[in-house]
């Protein structure tokens, strides 16, 4: 089953720390994901090879019985009794992996979403306090004078364009 294309990705907000932080974080959670998957796989081969040896060991059971007996029948009895407890034990481990999986997936979707509300929060902060930054900078001497001299230039320019339009227009 390939869950690789339906998993949440980060898209890259800007080149601050957060987000490699963020990244760092989902690449080692998917390290984590990608080992547990690759044990739920050696898992299922093992226990499609228990099933395997156990539908041999019946086939041989059968040949067994037709040549040999009860007597040869109860041991290979046991045999596959003890094989089904192999098999049994096999899928509460395949089961006990898998669940581990979902639930480190979760703890990843979980994370990531930890990882959004704490990368808005700081957006939030950064925005309020350049804000305030522009406030106290439009409260400094030095932008009223500025902004003082470029209205008396603007109001220069329009004044000699007015005149420049008269003389033009008598012309």
């Amino acid at each position: 089953v390939n869950q690789e294309s339906s998993k949440p990705k980060l898209a890259p907000l800007n080149e601050g720390g957060v987000s490699e932080l963020l990244q760092k974080e989902i690449s080692r959670l998917q390290e984590d994901n990608d080992k547990l998957k690759a044990r739920l796989r050696t898992l299922e081969s093992q226990a499609m090879n228990a099933l395997d040896d156990k539908s041999k060991a019946e086939r041989a059971l059968k040949a067994l019985q037709k040549s040999q007996g009860d007597h040869q029948f109860a041991m290979c009895a046991q045999e596959i009794a003890n094989l089904e407890g192999t098999v049994a034990a096999m899928q509460a481990d395949f089961e006990k992996t898998l669940n581990a999986n979902v639930a480190s997936q979760k703890d990843l979707q979980d994370s990531l979403v930890s990882a959004k509300h704490d990368l808005l929060r700081v957006q939030e902060q950064l925005s309020l306090a350049e804000k305030e930054l522009e406030k106290k900078f439009q409260q400094t001497a030095a932008y009223r004078n500025m902004k003082e001299i470029l209205t008396k230039k603007n109001e220069h320019i329009k004044d000699l364009r007015k005149r420049l339009q008269r003389y033009e227009s008598d012309e």
